[in-house]
This record gives C-alpha cells, sequence and structure tokens, in this order.
C-alpha cells in the first residue's frame, strides 16, 4: 500500500463525496480520480516510471493537485517549486533534481524557455502546458487524454521516494529535501489525529501549495475523505467569504496572513463560528496577535512549529491561553532535546540548539550524503534553532542561530524585540536583524509596517521601542519604515533580503 492509493480508495467508498473545490470547479471524489488517472496513465505512456523525477513550475491550480496524486499513484517522484523563480534558478534546481518532465503554464513559458537551453532532458515534448499550446510544449487537455481507468500499479515500497521538497532559501542555498510515501503517510495520520480532521470537515487552503507547509494539511485531509477548497492565492476577502459560504472547519495560514484576516473591515468572528483550526505556521505569532485572535475565536488556535526536513511540534488548541508563546511539544514517536554549545543536554529554561526526532523525518538531502550527515549527525536533526523548555517540557522559541545578533558579544534576540515593536497601535508587523556597527560589530535595526492610516514615525518608534526593552543593548539603532516586506510564495518574510537590501545601501533606506 501507498499513499496513491488513497483517492482510488475514497473513489470507491464514498464516490459522491466532495473531494476538490477550485474556483467554480468542485468535484466529487469519484470524477477526481478518473482526473488523476488520466493524468497518471499519460505519464506512463510517455515512458514515465517508478523513481523518475518531474517538477513542476504552477501556481496554485487543479492540475497542481492531479499532479500530487498522479506522482502517488504512479512512483513519480515530484518536484514542486517555486513560480518566482527565474531562469537560472529554475535550471539550476531542474538540473540537480534530474527532471525528466516539467509542468507549467504561458505565463511562466518565458521562464521555462531560459532555463530548458540548459537541460537537455527538456527537449520537445517534456514541457507540459497546463492552460494552452505552445512550440515545443504538449497542452495539458490533450496530453491527458488517455484512459481514466487505474493506471498499471508500480509496486511501490513505503521508503520508495515520493517527492523532493527544495528549501525556500531564506536561510542559504535551496537543498533537496527527500521525502517518502512513508513519510507522507505518517503525515496523514499524525496531523489528522493533531488537527482532529475528520472525513465530514472542510479543509481551505489559500497559500501556496508548493510549500511544506501546505502538505500539513493537504495529506490529512485526502487520507480521511474529506473536502480540499484551494485558492489561487491568498485573498483576505475571498477567504473569509469562503469560510462563511461553505462552513469551513480548518484552515491555515502564515502570521502575515492571520494579521491581515483580523485586520479586514469584513472580519466578523460571528460568520466564522464554523472554523475548529486556525494553524498558524512559518514563522511565529506574536502574542498581541495570538491575545487577539484567542479574544474573537476563542478555542481554535493552533501553532505549529516545524522544519521541512521533518521535525515537527504542535501547540493544541487546548493548551494556546494556558501557554502562550510555546510552540507546543513533539508530535507523538518524536524525541527532543536542547543541547548546549558545549554538546551537554539543557535543562528547563536553558537555552540552546533544538535537537529532534520524529517519524516525518527525512531519510536525508537528495544527492548530499554530506549535507545529510552534517544535519543529522547521529540520526537527530540539528534544527539551527534557538529555544529552551519549560518544567513541562515544552517548547519555546527564541530565534534562529543565524539570525541572533551579536553585539559587543552580547547575545540579542530579535523576537524579543519584535514582540515589543508589534505592540505599538500603529504597527502592524515588525522585522529586526542585525546591520554593521563600528563599535559593536552589530546593532539591531528594525523594519516596520504600519496598519492603514497610520503617520507615526521612525524616530518616534525608535524612541517609543527603546524605553521599553528590557536592556540597553536591545535597543534598535534605527528604524525603517516600508509599505510592504520581501516575502518567498508561502508568505514568510525574507530577512535575509532585508539585511542584504540595508548593507548594500548603507543610507537607512530598504
Amino acid at each position: 500500500m501507498h499513499i496513491g492509493d488513497l483517492i482510488t480508495h475514497h473513489a470507491r467508498y464514498r464516490p459522491c463525496h466532495p473531494a476538490v473545490v477550485f474556483g467554480d470547479t468542485r468535484l466529487n471524489y469519484a470524477a477526481f480520480n478518473r482526473r488523476v488517472n488520466r493524468l497518471a496513465n499519460a505519464m506512463q505512456g510517455l515512458g514515465i516510471e517508478k523513481g523518475q523525477t518531474i517538477a513542476t513550475l504552477l501556481p496554485n491550480c487543479l492540475e497542481l493537485l492531479e499532479i500530487y496524486w498522479a506522482a502517488a499513484k504512479t512512483g513519480v517522484v515530484v518536484v514542486p517549486l517555486s513560480p518566482m523563480l527565474l531562469g537560472a534558478g529554475l535550471a539550476s534546481l531542474l538540473g540537480d533534481s534530474d527532471a525528466v518532465l516539467l509542468f507549467s503554464n504561458s505565463a511562466l513559458r518565458g521562464v521555462v524557455d531560459a532555463a530548458r537551453e540548459s537541460i537537455g532532458r527538456l527537449a520537445d515534448g517534456r514541457v507540459v502546458l497546463v492552460d494552452g499550446v505552445a512550440p515545443g510544449c504538449l497542452d495539458y487537455s490533450t496530453f491527458t487524454d488517455t484512459s481514466d481507468e487505474e493506471p498499471r500499479n508500480p509496486e511501490l515500497s513505503p521508503d520508495d521516494i515520493y517527492n523532493i521538497m527544495y528549501t525556500s532559501g531564506t536561510t542559504g542555498l535551496p537543498k533537496g529535501i527527500v521525502h517518502t510515501h512513508r513519510i507522507r503517510a505518517n503525515y496523514c495520520t499524525l496531523m489528522a489525529s493533531a488537527f482532529r480532521i475528520n472525513p465530514e470537515s472542510v479543509v481551505l487552503h489559500t497559500g501556496s501549495i508548493v510549500f511544506n507547509g501546505a502538505f500539513t494539511t493537504l495529506m490529512p485531509t485526502f487520507y480521511k475523505g474529506a473536502t480540499y477548497i484551494l485558492h489561487p492565492q491568498f485573498d483576505v476577502e475571498a477567504l473569509i467569504e469562503t469560510i462563511k459560504r461553505d462552513k469551513v472547519t480548518h484552515t491555515m495560514m502564515v502570521p502575515s496572513q492571520i494579521i491581515a484576516m483580523m485586520a479586514s473591515p469584513r472580519f466578523d468572528p460571528a460568520e466564522m463560528r464554523s472554523l475548529e483550526m486556525i494553524l498558524s505556521l512559518g514563522a511565529p505569532l506574536h502574542n498581541e496577535y495570538k491575545d487577539a485572535l484567542n479574544h474573537h475565536l476563542p478555542g481554535r488556535f493552533y501553532e505549529l512549529y516545524g522544519l521541512t526536513e521533518g521535525f515537527v511540534t504542535i501547540l493544541d488548541r487546548n493548551d494556546a491561553v494556558r501557554k502562550q508563546g510555546s510552540v507546543g511539544v513533539p508530535i507523538p514517536f518524536s524525541g527532543m532535546r536542547i543541547e548546549l554549545e558545549d554538546g551537554s543536554i539543557a535543562g528547563p529554561n536553558q537555552i540552546g540548539e533544538i535537537v529532534g526526532s520524529s517519524p516525518l523525518l527525512m531519510p536525508g538531502y537528495f544527492k548530499r550524503p554530506d549535507l545529510t550527515a552534517h544535519a543529522m549527525p547521529d540520526g537527530w536533526l540539528r534544527t539551527g534553532d534557538l529555544g529552551y523548555t519549560d518544567e513541562d517540557g515544552y517548547l519555546y522559541l527564541v530565534d534562529r542561530k543565524k539570525e541572533m545578533i551579536d553585539s559587543g558579544g552580547v547575545k540579542i534576540y530579535p523576537h524579543d524585540i519584535e514582540e515589543i515593536l508589534v505592540r505599538h497601535p500603529d504597527v502592524q508587523e515588525a522585522a529586526v536583524f542585525g546591520v554593521p556597527h563600528e563599535k559593536w560589530g552589530e546593532t539591531p535595526l528594525a523594519a516596520v509596517v504600519l496598519k492603514p492610516s497610520r503617520s507615526v514615525t521612525a524616530e518616534q518608534l525608535k524612541e517609543w521601542t527603546n524605553l521599553r526593552v528590557s536592556a540597553r543593548y536591545q535597543r534598535v539603532s534605527d528604524v525603517v519604515i516600508m509599505t510592504a516586506f520581501p516575502r518567498n510564495a508561502a508568505g514568510k518574510t525574507l530577512k535575509r533580503e532585508l539585511r542584504d537590501a540595508y548593507w548594500q545601501g548603507r543610507d537607512g533606506k530598504i
């Protein structure tokens, strides 16, 4: 058995239950299974077999979901790539992943053509466009004009590779993270249990599904045979309307999206009472917004801390107020420890590196045993994140090792300063990072996005913040007001881009 059997199972035993909603298209499990089968048979007809790699360069669309499940049925390895890639980046990842087929669309064809020049494997007939015909490319509708019967059995084992997820690049050069059928099956069962997803759940996803965080709700939804609503992209008004109209029970967002939802004039908690889960992940949600969310929609907030490599903790909705500030505890069958700099194990409330093991843990980085050995020297993942546990074993994040600011030998954690900044009534979001300082080496700088129609000045914000920090060395050297933060397609703030822009300009502007 492998995860591709899930769609087949539901098509047989609950064929009329709603499976997928995308725009005006609503498919039950029988109809969705037929579409997946046509794609699976088309790939096998092209000679693409178990273990070969296909890639996608697509925004959210129905075809992307079909590709995920057709790959699961055939044993083909799927590599979802960010549609924000440029030609050189795409060529690099296509080459690294050994992709023999690429799915994309007309809007991204220029990027595809720039990359294809350097990838001989993607000759004519090896690029499929989901929305039209172009020279040297296959048309998706014509390509999938095949049988809708079940494809040939690839005789998969649980440890065969299902997909390769390339890191988003927020912390360095992308690496290919391998996930097997067994790992994704564990996503199905463990996440369904953690988030209380059942066969009658209605799960909404509005962010990009090419990033690993999406699989925390995607996999359990299809495991349970529930309903999955996918939006083309995050749109706060569409999110609110869909929750109201379709009685959505579960949704996940990154912090910036939760903040945007609560800031919307159309946000009305009374019309969102169908929600049983609001999951925050991707970055810490500041306590100021947790308080507001738990006030407006109590008993629904979950928080997930996790790495694509496979270590995860979850703060349950029943602990959200009692353990506010924590990111919860490891999922079942996992282990966690906090390691100090000398390699010893930390006690409660001692800050160190988070190290973990998990049923979701990758077997390794694709074709990089050297990086794998460095990240998991003893089979436990070194996360590169700093945190501590309380007396009950709940995890609290401090910051990423790489984002910690070293000012004259004193460690400064940006998150502590950000928590202060977002308490200002005019501040919507804050990002703190280190910039060069002649005397101290580094000093904190704050970039902020203001709430609409607010007019506080950077100097006023600097003075307000520096009066409230707990130590002199936490005082920010400057505040820069921005209209928006740079983000990746998953919605994460790219602090590295903020820092690089400041270092390049050195004039206080980003």
